[in-house]
């Protein structure tokens, strides 16, 4: 840019402009969208730019928006088109006085790029680690290397309690399929690199968490969805290794044993699954 460290303002967020990248910066308020809280800040480099608009918006605004190239951010990877518009990361949402600042500073942009087309890798760094939210039937967490589902006894499928809780290492996976929560049958499934599509409900499947009722907001989910994917694409296929998890709490596993014996009398389980199941929750003590 002509002036490196130019500042431009406007609802929720502040874009500063340097010779060779847009640094995001979103504000804290009960205002501004709970996605751009969790962000924070971004920086987004100028050869994942394909280009930039300005529109005139709603009630007085004009809106400076800067497109990514396909496959340069793993946020917008993984939402796939779903994010409202009020919820575009891209977005700069101005006062219609500042529109000829803002019509400069898009000449400016415009002038600077030079790249177009799909990205060959990740340019916009991933959200920072370690993620953790709660879904409707269990707690997902990403430490950068794992990712871990621990089902809840209250919202779990009997499907999921009879594979237990999951451990799915970057290496072994293809990529991430998320469904926002704000519409009908939102998810975060894993996508295996030994497995085909997957044929069965994501309520029924070990490698996907179910959102509704409040559970797995936009905030939250996605970007746990967007580190999980670019870890997959920087990480090589490993071959899965057979190792002791850490120690389990004795009365989490009584409470598991104890609804898998629900589930056992309720004809959910059969003999065999019950005696096996129970015997790999002892093991874990």
């Amino acid at each position: 840019m002509s002036r490196m460290g130019d500042v431009l303002a406007g609802f929720h967020a502040a874009w500063e402009f340097e010779s060779d990248s847009v640094l995001i910066r979103y504000e804290r308020g009960i205002r501004t969208p709970k996605l751009f809280q969790a962000l924070g800040e971004r920086r987004v480099p100028l050869d994942a730019i394909a280009g930039v608009t300005l529109t005139r918006g709603r009630r007085g605004t004009v809106v400076l928006r800067v497109e990514p190239r396909p496959g340069a951010d793993p946020l917008t990877e993984a939402a796939a088109g779903q994010l409202k518009e009020s919820c575009d990361p891209y977005r700069l949402v101005l006062p219609a006085e500042r529109e000829m600042l803002a019509e400069y500073y898009a000449d400016e942009l415009k002038s600077l790029l030079t790249e177009s087309g799909p990205a060959e890798r990740f340019l916009v760094e991933p959200p920072k680690g370690p993620l953790s939210f709660k879904a409707y039937d269990g707690k997902a967490t990403f430490d950068g290397r794992t990712v871990n589902f621990r089902w809840f006894w209250t919202g779990a499928s009997s499907a999921k309690w009879k594979a237990g809780d999951q451990t799915f290492p970057v290496g072994e996976l293809s990529g991430v399929e998320w469904r926002s929560p704000e519409v009908f049958e939102g998810h975060l499934r894993l996508l295996r690199r030994d497995a085909g599509v997957p044929a069965v409900q994501a309520d029924q499947d070990p490698a996907a968490v179910v959102f509704g009722l409040g559970y797995g907001p936009v905030h939250e989910s996605l970007p746990f969805a967007a580190a999980v994917l670019a870890a997959v694409r920087t990480s090589s296929p490993v071959a899965a290794v057979s190792a002791a998890g850490p120690r389990r709490d004795p009365a989490d596993i009584a409470e598991r044993i104890r609804h898998l014996g629900e589930l056992h009398q309720a004809g959910l389980v059969t003999d065999e699954e019950f005696s096996v199941k129970k015997a790999e929750l002892l093991a874990e003590l």
